[in-house]
């Protein structure tokens, strides 16, 4: 009989809405998932999207979607019964102080790696302060700021709290692996804080802001585009140079010239050295105008007909209609049907074995209804001990990787991180393109000097191997011999290509676990689909959630730093998998579908109502107000929440604002225009840290949004010694 990568792991899940997809997705691993709830239910039961009614306490499809493959089981928090629980749980997940979650010790849980999840963290002088998905992005200066003339913007689903949930399985395998009862500490705002891609660190070595750290929309000057309109909808389609994107601006020109688009520029373009931080504005004039023309009259479907045929670095902008219209998606068997809901994302990796052994993760079964079953009676029970020491859960632990980018080069710097070795397989006739970023913008360091890819690989080793080569292949295959597993994110075939492939090595290595990542993942018409970050978020929904709802999205790299984590968690639960069964394992994640399985409510909203949510700025259907407002000086912001009628009553007063007619959730919402401008005009000449110390005094959700100059000074990052100098 199959078995599952986490058979035998027992979960308890106290956690509320910000990590409640970390148990959805240990539940899909194989473990088992008890969720604990009030007597009056959890609160997300109540939280839209609805299926049918408010009334229905079971009718919320965000419930629905973080709490398949659970059971359910009601208990207060000194019930004997949840005892009983903590006495046998591997794993108890935890979001103290979060609205319906228990109060507990996790004193009360010997044995278990309890995962302690909450905005700043446990210790630091914000330890305290309250922060949603807004509040958490507003702090680790994840806000969109495309628009100069508007508030920086966050995504309209809950992005920090999506990036956290992995962060949080992944600190529970982690523990697991080290075989010692502990407590992890996860922080969302630092979990967010590997989205900036390391432009502070750049920022603080050289003084100099980094282009990842700026604004795309210059306040001068033509600005370059990455979103297109097409008959449609979007398309997106970034207008920067490097080797990988060469075969795109070279078909284009072919395509432009057929048309009667093509102009001198991008005849007489050299795509081979073109380099966008060099162009004057009537050169970008001239590469982008005819790109408005093509783009305006084709549809979606064309356009990823079109790039899909031809290898472009090119992704439509994705709604639910298009999702669900996939024929990739159903290739892969993503959707399934779980109760009486069509449509549920049933997986974010892929498993297989030679010996046909391992069950692949999916959701099993939506969770019951409050307050059906009974938790058994476990007996405590420690994880297999592994190495001791301080070193790192996973030291001792010999991971090969190959690619470029992020996608593997971030997911395995999780484990560098806990003590795993790591060794790169890179080439010196063809270095990556992160690399090669440093040598196009000049830097005097080279193909050393690139911040990206200084961040992503800190802590690895590296060896340059020719695999086009019989005898750098065979290096390669001695590397692989002595590691414990290898990742990779080339495209599908490359690793087939240079004989490099899990089938071929594991007629060699059956106990070999691999994971492979891509944008598409190994299988499906689609699976050779170019792209990055940005094709990534496009394609998932993301670049459609992100903006203001009357201008057009923005276009975001979510995929390069939300999939990573994803693949870091494959590969700890395959190394789980092998040390319990000394089998093999093939894990292939696409880094779409990761992507998609976060946006689970999102789809099912239209799966069960044919209900397409698009951008909303950052406006809120459960708190009013809810966005970014304007501080004294430039560029100076705060984001503010107010989640009850009694917070916005003291958020009033604070900002000297009339509340009586506006006192309940319901009248902010009809005349939520004009209260934002009250609130703006009342924190325009406030100073934000002075605001938002006297705010969250009292209990009210208000963050500072943070530049990346402000992170290298932000009180809480050095508290808990956030950035470490190498």
């Amino acid at each position: 009989m199959a078995e599952s990568l986490l058979a035998g792991v027992r979960v308890v899940d106290l956690a509320g809405e910000p990590v409640a997809m970390a148990g959805r997705i240990l539940a899909d691993l194989g473990a088992e998932v008890i969720k604990v709830e009030p007597e009056s239910g959890d609160p997300l039961r109540r939280v839209g999207p609805f299926r049918a009614s408010r009334r229905d306490p079971d009718a919320s499809l965000r419930f629905a979607a973080w709490n398949a493959g659970k059971s359910s089981v009601v208990a207060s928090s000194d019930a004997a019964a949840l005892d009983e629980l903590l006495a046998g749980a591997d794993v108890v997940l935890d979001t103290p102080g979060w609205p319906g979650a228990l109060s507990v010790d996790a004193a009360r849980a010997p044995h278990a790696v309890w995962v302690r999840v909450t905005p700043f963290g446990a210790a630091g002088p914000r330890a305290h302060w309250k922060a949603s998905d807004l509040g958490t992005l507003a702090a680790s200066g994840m806000l969109s700021r495309l628009d100069r003339d508007r508030p920086p913007v966050h995504v309209t689903e809950p992005l920090a709290y999506a990036n956290a949930a992995v962060d949080a399985v992944f600190a529970a395998l982690a523990g697991l692996w080290s075989g010692r009862p502990q407590i992890a500490d996860v922080s969302i705002q630092e979990a967010m804080a590997l989205a900036k891609m390391g432009s502070p660190t750049e920022l603080g070595r050289s003084g100099e802001l980094p282009y990842a750290g700026q604004r795309r929309a210059a306040s001068s000057g033509v600005a370059l585009r990455e979103i297109w309109r097409c008959r449609d909808g979007f398309v997106q389609f970034g207008l920067r140079g490097g080797f990988a994107r060469v075969p795109t601006f070279r078909f284009m020109t072919r395509v432009l010239e057929e048309e009667g688009l093509a102009n001198d520029f991008w005849r007489e373009q050299d795509w081979g050295e073109f380099n966008q931080h060099k162009l004057d504005d009537a050169q970008k004039r001239a590469l982008q105008e005819p790109l408005v023309r093509f783009f305006e009259r084709r549809s979606l479907l064309e356009l990823y007909e079109l790039a899909g045929e031809n290898s472009l670095t090119l992704a439509t902008v994705n709604s639910p209609r298009e999702i669900y219209g996939s024929s990739q998606l159903a290739s892969r068997n993503f959707f399934r049907k779980l109760g009486a809901q069509d449509g549920f994302p049933a997986h974010f990796v892929r498993a297989r074995s030679v010996d046909g052994q391992v069950e692949s993760p999916a959701a099993r079964s939506l969770a019951p209804s409050l307050g059906a079953g009974r938790a058994p009676n476990w007996s405590p029970r420690v994880s297999p001990k592994a190495s001791p020491g301080d070193a790192g859960a996973f030291a001792g632990t010999r991971i090969v990787e190959f690619g470029s980018g992020a996608a593997g080069p971030i997911a395995s710097r999780f484990l560098v991180e806990q003590g795993a070795t790591v060794v790169r397989v890179e080439s010196r006739s063809r270095p990556e393109f992160l690399r090669m970023m440093a040598v196009a913008a000049g830097s005097p360091h080279g193909v050393e000097g690139d911040f990206i890819f200084n961040a992503f690989n800190v802590g690895k080793r590296s060896v340059a191997l020719n695999l086009k080569h019989a005898g750098g292949v065979g290096v390669a295959r001695r590397l692989v011999h002595w590691a414990d597993a290898v990742l990779e994110n080339f495209s599908p075939k490359a690793m087939t290509g240079f004989g490099l492939d899990y089938d071929t090595l594991a007629e060699e290595k059956p106990g070999l676990v691999m994971v492979s990542t891509c944008i598409n993942g190994q299988t499906g018409p689609h699976r050779s689909y170019p792209g990055f970050g940005p094709q990534g978020s496009a394609l998932s929904g993301y670049t459609l959630l992100t903006g203001y709802p009357d201008r057009d999205p923005h276009s975001g790299t979510v995929t390069d730093f939300l999939a990573p984590r994803f693949a870091a968690v494959a590969l700890a639960a395959g190394l789980h998998y092998h040390r319990r069964t000394r089998r093999g394992v093939y894990l292939d994640l696409a880094q779409v579908e990761a992507a998609l399985y976060t946006l689970t409510p999102w789809l099912l909203d239209y799966a069960a109502n044919r209900h397409i949510r698009e951008r909303a700025g950052n406006r809120s259907d459960r708190a009013v107000p809810h966005g970014v407002f304007p501080c004294r000086g430039e560029d100076r912001w705060i984001a503010l929440a107010a989640w009850s009628d009694t917070e916005w009553s003291h958020l009033a007063a604070e900002l000297g604002i009339e509340e009586s007619a506006l006192s309940t959730l319901d009248a902010r919402l009809v005349g939520v225009e004009d209260l934002e401008r009250r609130v703006a005009a009342a924190t325009a000449e406030r100073d934000a840290n002075e605001l938002a110390a006297r705010l969250q005094s009292r209990g009210i959700e208000a963050v500072p949004v943070a530049s990346d100059r402000d992170l290298l000074e932000d009180v809480q990052y050095a508290a808990r010694d956030h950035f470490q100098t190498l």
